[in-house]
């Protein structure tokens, strides 16, 4: 039987602040049980570097995370200066993005400092999903895109393609926002579209959910061929 474990992390904290609360919860939940794990950062730094001592970690999987950081990162601060940077959190709050670790998802910060001293630790399988986005006129993130676009080329908004891989590459999620793969905008969006006969295009918990029952099967070698094809599956679909 599979059991499923939600931790809750400071949204203002650092990678290593929310690494720790992390560490505390899943000891606390997991009793001894090997886990799989689907996050970001925060998780990549506390299997290399807190390694909790009564949990065997199995797998990580990280879902449009910025391993190498994020073009936009970089942008915000080199635009607004320093007297600025509360309102910026403000507004990245509203995008979604965690503040308290903002300053540390710059490209620099990210390849030249977390990457070296947080090493992959042997033993664990890392997957990773990306996701690019073809914002409307109207998009939030039609200026974010275009910026990110410029530099490092398909993205979600906010998070590129290419940041985004990080172990074996699962694959992309065709026209999916950053704010769509939190689930963030769903629900209220998802509402006045169905009143008007839209589709949905894209189901986070679905798709999470998916992730997890791929997860499920990890344990054979017959499990690791289904889970290949059924994530290859569930990219293409955009589930």
């Amino acid at each position: 039987m599979a059991f499923v474990i939600t931790a809750t992390v400071p949204p203002s904290g650092s990678i290593e602040a929310r690494a720790q609360k992390l560490r505390e919860d899943i000891e606390r939940k997991a009793g001894g049980r090997e886990v799989n794990i689907i996050a970001g950062l925060d998780s990549r730094y506390m299997i290399s570097q807190l390694k909790p001592p009564n949990v065997i970690v199995k797998s990580l999987t990280t879902i449009s995370t910025p391993h190498r950081g994020s073009t936009f990162a970089d942008y915000m601060f080199k635009s607004i200066g320093v007297t600025n940077i509360p309102k910026l959190y403000r507004a990245l709050e509203f995008f979604g993005f965690e503040t308290g670790a903002f300053e540390q998802l710059t490209q620099e910060y990210m390849t030249n400092s977390f990457n070296p001293r947080t090493p992959d630790l042997e033993g664990v399988k890392y997957y990773s999903y990306g996701a690019l986005l073809r914002p409307t006129l109207t998009s939030v993130f039609r200026k974010s895109h275009q910026i990110v676009d410029g530099i490092e080329g398909p993205n979600d908004g906010l998070v590129s393609v290419a940041s985004s891989k990080w172990g074996t590459y699962r694959g992309t999620l065709d026209n999916v926002s950053h704010l769509d793969l939190i689930n963030w905008t769903n629900r209220l969006r998802w509402y006045f579209w169905e009143l008007t006969g839209h589709k949905r295009n894209f189901n986070a918990i679905a798709f999470y959910l998916g992730i997890s029952g791929l997860l499920s099967c990890f344990s054979t070698v017959e499990g690791y061929e289904v889970a290949d094809e059924v994530a290859d599956m569930l990219a293409k679909e955009g589930l």
